[in-house]
């Protein structure tokens, strides 16, 4: 049995025709330009901003946020290519099991739980404390510390016992999904437009408060500041810069949650490329104008010092005298924005192990759908009690940073896949094509790199143990069940083009 045997693009494109047994195609490009923008505008811009600013690039957070919409632009490009020409669930991971085999497929699977499933419980435990917020904000009694913290959490003497409010969220997101995409975009939909309002008001409000003595150096000398957890960090010049970008990188994880959903668009070919490049290219102008003006209306002492939490409602209340209402809508936009983020990423990870059932690499239960919706149902409510575990019993910083590292990967691989298809592939139809390869995916792969680079040791060893375990996995379960290594998977002699049946 091969490790890197390839699933022939024919049968992907058989199984995108199979419109009565698989998924169904509800959603337009405007849809999933709200899907990609509901998943990429939320914590990354509420949180990691400030973040970024107090501990690597002070004002020059703005560069980190170009350079890491510059190497989500290009995997963007190649994603677009692959959207539009293999419009299946999964996402790279069936890319990569077309052009580079099931080995580097099954990583790429593995790996993208990082991203979907880690991702969500992160941004859950987020939700959880802005609801705190939200229900002072409402004049009601917060959530006991002990019901809204992990046991490895404690302040003033009380430790937590478990995070129900982080558990609550995940699980009324997960029966969201069990309904269906339809729905699921329409409530998104709504979200994502109320988050947009609040984004675009603080930047037109904000910017008549931006005081230019916090923008002064823009790009601070290289030091090493320490932060209040004794952990060091480069701050200031070219490091800080690229330490910054691997940290907001985090804010553009979502747009790829786009293309998992391809097997649900109405016209994948013209809406996947729409879909995943315009939401891209609206947030990338919203984060560089909101860090340009968070970053003049407050200090990087602020930051570090009393907004280190809620740290857009501090700027807002303490320095926008005149518009601290304001603040009170962000606490709003930033549980809307949590809850977007954790449905699509709730429903990327789903798709994922849809297509990896499918393929024998993960038990049959992942693509079961329902009789009624014809939803990964069952996929759903074990990603809920995984995602739920951690959700409710981790500290939220832990893997933080371990969900932008597994993106950043599989980010490089899908750039690698565009240049080997063209390769093996070059008469397969490409409704988008990525322009001047292979000199974008390659830059593709650099940019993502310097980020990976920037995160420091301790993130490359995480990627390495998490991936040491998926190898275990893979080769005591996946080689075994595999369809293609049994020679179960079906390829019919003349496939049939799925955008246009006969």
């Amino acid at each position: 049995m091969s490790l890197f045997i390839k699933k022939p693009i024919e049968s992907l494109l058989t199984e995108a025709t199979d419109t009565d047994k698989g998924l169904k195609r509800t959603l337009s490009s405007g849809a999933l330009v709200a899907l990609g923008i509901g998943a990429i505008i939320g914590a990354g811009l509420f949180v990691r901003t400030a973040a970024a600013a107090a501990h690597n690039a002070g004002p020059s957070v703005t560069i980190g946020f170009i350079v890491a919409a510059i190497g989500c632009a290009l995997a963007g490009l190649c994603y677009a290519e692959f959207a539009s020409m293999i419009p299946i669930a999964g996402s790279a991971y069936t890319y990569s099991y077309a052009t580079m085999g099931e080995f580097v497929a099954w990583i790429i699977g593995w790996d993208l739980i990082l991203e979907y499933g880690v991702g969500a419980a992160t941004v859950g435990i987020a939700w959880s404390e802005y609801f705190n917020k939200f229900l002072e904000l409402i004049h009601l009694n917060p959530v006991p510390y002990q019901w809204c913290h992990s046991p490895f959490e404690s302040s003033g003497g009380v430790s937590g016992i478990m995070n129900i409010p982080a558990l609550f969220i995940v699980l009324l997101l997960s029966l969201v999904l069990i309904r269906g995409t339809k729905g699921s975009a329409s409530v998104n939909t709504i979200i994502v437009v109320t988050k947009v309002v609040i984004v675009i008001l603080i930047i037109i409000f904000g910017w008549q408060y931006i005081n230019p003595v916090n923008h002064t150096p823009y790009i601070p000398e290289p030091s090493t500041y320490t932060d209040e957890q004794g952990i060091a960090h480069n701050f200031g010049g070219i490091k800080g810069i690229l330490a910054a970008a691997g940290v907001v990188f985090f804010a553009f994880i979502g747009f790829d949650a786009v293309s998992t959903a391809a097997q649900e668009a109405k016209n994948p070919k013209r809406d996947m490329p729409i879909g995943i490049l315009g939401s891209l290219a609206i947030c990338t102008i919203l984060y560089i104008l909101f860090s340009h003006v968070l970053t003049g209306v407050a200090s990087v002492d602020d930051f570090r010092n009393q907004g280190r939490e809620a740290s857009v409602t501090y700027a807002i209340k303490t320095y926008m005298t005149n518009h601290r209402w304001l603040g009170d809508f962000v606490t709003v936009a930033i549980l809307a924005g949590f809850s977007s983020v954790i449905l699509v990423m709730l429903l990327g990870q789903s798709r994922v192990f849809y297509s990896m059932s499918k393929d024998g690499l993960v038990p049959k239960v992942f693509s079961d759908l329902h009789p009624k919706y014809r939803t990964p149902y069952k996929s759903n409510l074990i990603f809920f009690v995984l995602v739920g575990i951690f959700a409710a019993f981790v500290p939220g910083n832990i893997v933080g940073e371990m969900t932008s590292i597994g993106t950043l990967f599989a980010f490089m691989l899908v750039c690698a896949g565009v240049m080997i298809l063209r390769k093996t592939n070059p008469e397969i139809p490409r409704q988008f094509k990525t322009p001047l390869v292979p000199f974008v995916p390659i830059l593709g792969i650099l940019v993502c790199g310097a980020m990976i680079f920037g995160l420091g040791w301790a993130n490359w060893a995480r990627l390495a143990i998490w991936l040491v375990i998926g190898f275990i996995i893979y080769f005591l379960y996946s080689r075994k069940n595999s369809k293609l290594q049994q020679g179960k998977l079906v390829i019919p002699k003349d496939p049939v083009d799925p955008l246009n049946p006969l």
